[in-house]
């Protein structure tokens, strides 16, 4: 193993920082975290200070918060959601010889923590030197569990080195507890002032329970730990329990090379409709399930999860060990994001940070479902049923917006919009399709009947709906939609957005099919065939602007004439620009936040000949300044198509590394999830060419210079399939299932058993597309050789 720039050892299977760095606190308590989708654990130290930012987060819980508007109007919403650090049962506090383990004083002779992506925990090993010279060693191992959704546990070891000492442990469960900020950027969480009120509380033996509700919001919930304890001599053991805290404290002589040993197992509910005794009864039961279980057991089914879950879904690559790390690293975190969220929402963050106060975006569709449907689609489909759960929500905002069907919320939490800024929220009415656009790729992927029949149809009915009110025909007889905000928030309420109309095309046409298909839920829902008839002639109508002169698609109409941006005037440190400029400047401007149309061309490449899409890539490479953590990705995907391969490879390191190298210097407030996703698209979409076309996988396999191999797996409805990329050849196999017919750079051939060997057809190199100055990918040689710490 080698250390790489950002502080890591890289390794193939695990992700280690040696060594103490606690200004580094921040960043890698994100990166450290742990998660089944419904729990949520940052990665901060058992002892709970020094500590960076403590979190401790149930997925959909929330309080709610007042937007402080300055001036509001009608359909604002009058408050948001925020989620809330719930109480924390990470901390175990130490005391050698009276004095506390604290990593800032002292001296750590060792220290390292290691995240395993196979075993699902995180590690953590440290040699401590107290301030008057006792030294101990600690070894510490953590899971949120996989397979019981509601638990968690905690192994805390601690053995004298050099003397018989007298420890304390203190294990806590803490509420309220305080929660540092940062100011000057609209990214963070809003700040919350105890916003969990105490309802009970008992403590007895080993065990203690907390429960809590929010003041505004009236969610309940409650923590539970219970202990293990193995030592040779008799412990002195007491637990008590107060409206915020419980805690167990055990104090014994230890001799020198003999160890205490700790398992703490916690246990967590919440409801917004059962009662403060139900959920108590909820975490007894978790808890003693977790006791029945045992740690060594609870580590076997955890570990037994994460070697199914890669033999669906890994990815290896030749040729570039860090990627190699990073793709892993990715997929581990988009699996805990959205593994047991079961009706739940997959946030921005997952359940790593505070960051987006915890809401869910349209990139949950559009870049972490694709990556579940084809590794894990359980997950993937709990999450549309989540969107489905919110029907009703978006209906009535869809009503107070004066339009039909549903409008889903910019961003949410519970199904109601949390997003006070209209331009890039309201206006981004883009997620409908985003939604709809998952439902087809989800059925088509899974064969899920039911799914289609509970859910699915409904969606795409009611999104389809708004598009028939929200456009209208103009003059020429084009189906128009004016005044909508696109994937790139630095175009809002534009016409015409080139992505939202494609997207809304697909949606109208898979509405229709969807009643014809299904006439029985149709008529339930009161589709007639004049309705039926209207979307699929707004769909033929749909207005997709081109200049003929530049022999481009426009992003939005007119936008190619509007003045282009002076990026050779901008300077470095005046990116973001949304930091440093205002929208009325940024909205005039031929300036692109995050890939727009490009992004239009790869989830509808039937719509834009070859020779459209590389021009249409070259003109938007010259403009996009990637400000959004959701643009590498279709970069990297549409370079690898169009021919510019290192290209490609340069954003896909940059996508990949988003988290690892702290390149938008805001991974203190969690993971950016779509990115980490969006490392898997790179890798599937991009170099694999995986389309799919009309219900049939299509691959266009292209490996850059720079790797040697690259081999994927996926989940196609009862089959599972295993796709080899070298430079010259792409091998398939068939793993589990029944024949395939697939396509390889456009020729049909069937997969049966026996392994399928392909040439990669050859591509002449192409001369690399003009990018705004100062705005090139992630140089990873320039940060190395700098010896750069993002």
């Amino acid at each position: 193993m080698k250390p790489n720039c950002s502080g890591f050892d890289i390794a193939p299977w695990e992700l280690r920082w040696c060594g103490l760095d606690l200004d580094a606190l921040h960043r890698t308590e994100s990166i450290f975290a742990l998660s089944n989708g419904h729990i949520g654990l940052r990665g901060s130290f058992e002892e709970g200070e020094p500590v960076g930012k403590p979190g401790t987060y149930l997925n959909g819980f929330y309080e709610k918060r007042e937007f402080p508007y300055a001036e509001g109007g009608y359909g604002y919403p009058g408050d948001g959601q925020t989620m809330v650090n719930v109480t924390d049962g990470k901390i175990i506090r130490l005391l050698v010889e009276d004095e506390p383990l604290d990593m800032r004083y002292g001296k750590a002779v060792e220290h390292e923590r290691v995240l395993d992506f196979r075993s699902g925990t995180l590690r953590r090993t440290t040699v401590w030197t107290s301030p008057t010279g006792r030294n101990v060693r600690i070894n510490s191992e953590r899971l949120v569990s996989f397979t019981d959704r509601a638990l968690a546990a905690i192994r805390y070891e601690v053995e004298p080195l050099d003397d018989d000492m007298d420890l304390v442990i203190q294990s806590d469960l803490l509420a309220n507890e305080p929660v540092p900020t940062q100011a000057g950027d609209p990214r963070l969480a809003a700040v919350l002032d105890r916003p969990l009120v105490a309802d009970f509380s008992a403590a007895r033996d080993f065990s203690a329970v907390l429960a809590h509700h929010t003041r505004r919001s009236g969610l309940r919930v409650a923590a539970g730990m219970h202990h293990e304890l193995a030592v040779t001599e008799t412990p002195r053991c007491d637990i008590h329990a107060e409206d915020d805290l419980a805690r167990l404290t055990v104090a014994v002589d230890v001799a020198k090379g003999d160890k205490l040993c700790l398992t703490k197992y916690l246990a967590y509910g919440w409801s917004s409709r059962r009662s403060t005794p139900a959920l108590r009864a909820q975490v007894d039961a978790a808890l003693a399930a977790g006791l029945e279980t045992g740690w060594d057991e609870l580590l076997q089914r955890q570990r037994e999860y994460l070697d199914k879950f890669w033999a669906d879904a890994d990815i290896e690559i030749d040729g570039d060990p860090e990627l190699q790390q990073a793709v892993r690293f990715a997929l581990f975190h988009v699996l805990q994001a959205g593994a047991r969220g079961e009706t739940r929402a997959i946030p921005a963050k997952g359940l790593t940070g505070p960051g987006y106060d915890g809401h869910a975006f349209w990139d949950t569709e559009t870049f972490v479902l694709p990556v579940l449907m084809y590794t894990n689609p359980i997950a993937a489909g709990d999450a549309l049923r989540w969107r489905h759960a919110t029907l009703d929500q978006a209906r009535q905002r869809a009503h107070e917006l004066g339009q039909p069907g549903a409008m889903f919320p910019w961003r949410s939490i519970n199904g109601e919009e949390g997003s006070g800024y209209w331009p890039t929220g309201t206006a981004a009415v883009h997620v409908n399709a985003d939604i709809a656009d998952a439902v087809v790729r989800y059925i088509a992927a899974t064969g899920d009947e039911q799914f289609e029949t509970e859910c699915g149809v409904e969606l795409l009915v009611e999104t389809a709906r708004l598009w028939a009110g929200l456009g209208h025909l103009d003059g020429t007889g084009a189906f128009r939609i004016d005044r909508v905000t696109g994937p790139d928030e630095y175009s809002a309420l534009a016409d015409n957005n080139a992505y939202t109309n494609l997207m809304a095309q697909q949606n109208l046409h898979e509405a229709a099919e969807a009643c014809v298909r299904r006439p029985e839920i149709a008529r339930r829902l009161h589709v007639e065939e004049a309705e039926i008839a209207a979307w699929r002639d707004a769909a033929k109508r749909m207005a997709l602007p081109y200049n003929s002169e530049l022999g481009v698609h426009e992003q939005s109409e007119g936008c190619t004439r509007h003045a282009r941006w002076d990026f050779a005037a901008t300077p470095p440190e005046k990116y973001p620009l949304l930091l440093h400029y205002h929208y009325f400047d940024l909205y005039r401007k031929q300036v692109v936040k995050q890939a727009d149309l490009t992004l239009a061309m790869y989830l509808r490449p039937e719509m834009f000949t070859p020779e459209q899409k590389a021009r249409n890539f070259e003109y938007y490479e010259a403009l996009t300044v990637r400000d959004s953590s959701l643009s590498a990705c279709p970069q990297s995907v549409l370079a690898a198509e169009v021919g510019h391969l290192s290209l490609a490879y340069a954003y896909f390191g940059e996508a990949a590394l988003t988290d690892l190298h702290d390149l938008h210097h805001n991974v203190s407030n969690g993971l950016h999830i779509a990115s980490l996703a969006g490392t898997w698209i790179c890798c599937v979409g991009g170099f694999g060419g995986m389309r799919t076309n009309g219900g049939r996988l299509c691959f266009a396999p292209r490996l850059p210079e720079e790797l040697d191999r690259l081999a994927f797996r996926i989940i196609w409805r009862d089959s599972r399939i295993a796709v080899e990329i070298t430079r010259e050849a792409a091998t398939y196999r068939l793993l589990e299932g029944e024949p395939l017919t697939l396509q390889h750079h456009g020729e049909p051939f069937e997969l049966t058993e026996s392994p399928v060997t392909l040439k990669v057809p050859h591509l002449e190199p192409k001369p690399a597309p003009a990018l705004p100055a100062g705005r090139a990918p992630y140089d990873r040689k320039q940060a190395t050789n700098q010896g750069t710490k993002p």
